[in-house]
């Protein structure tokens, strides 16, 4: 995989990504701070001074270089942050990147989260060369299962419960394309 620095602006669809910076505070915050996003999340929702604490640290993950290195993406709509997808390099050599995505609800349902993730990908087997992309998820987040679907992942796995998860056991979904399938779907 080639190395990559998240450095300009990507153009998908109805949104644009790009890196995260210190103005986009109260956007981020708007979501991050509610219990509805923090459901799936392995935290919970962000008080306003723990939003404070990790802000500033965005604005750091654009850099892909060695395993587990991590880039978050704002997803920008119509101007404003409505949401952020993450991509780790769980391995360069062997090409395998992990992607995940945040939307605040008020976007919902409207595909935003199609044209990030799609960008997403297309960037991941596009420009970094990635060799296969994995989403894992909570098996109860219906709509992250169907997300990866629209995106023409397939559920690889369904771990039971194998991760405890706020208070409880909880399932595992695995979903995976490697980039000659993405290539595909995306061709004319």
């Amino acid at each position: 995989m080639n190395p990559f620095v998240l450095d300009h602006r990507i153009p998908a669809g109805r949104v644009t990504l790009r890196p995260i910076g210190p103005d986009d505070f109260d956007d981020v915050h708007a979501y991050m701070g509610r219990d509805d996003v923090a459901e799936w999340l392995l935290e919970d929702a962000y008080t306003h001074e723990k939003s404070v604490a990790k802000h500033p640290t965005y604005s750091e993950r654009v850099r892909l270089e060695h395993d587990d290195d991590l880039i978050l993406l704002a997803i920008e709509h119509d101007g404003r942050v409505v949401g952020d997808l993450d991509f780790t390099a769980k391995s360069m050599e062997d090409g395998l990147v992990e992607i995940g995505w945040r939307l605040h609800p008020d976007h919902h349902g409207r595909g935003l989260a199609t044209d990030a993730a799609t960008g997403l990908l297309d960037l991941a087997f596009g420009e970094i060369g990635a060799r296969r992309a994995i989403a894992s998820l909570d098996a109860r987040n219906v709509a992250s299962a169907q997300l990866c679907e629209r995106l023409g992942m397939r559920r690889e796995a369904h771990h039971v419960q194998d991760m405890w998860f706020k208070g409880d056991w909880a399932d595992t979904l695995v979903y995976a394309i490697l980039a000659p399938e993405w290539h595909a779907r995306r061709a004319p």
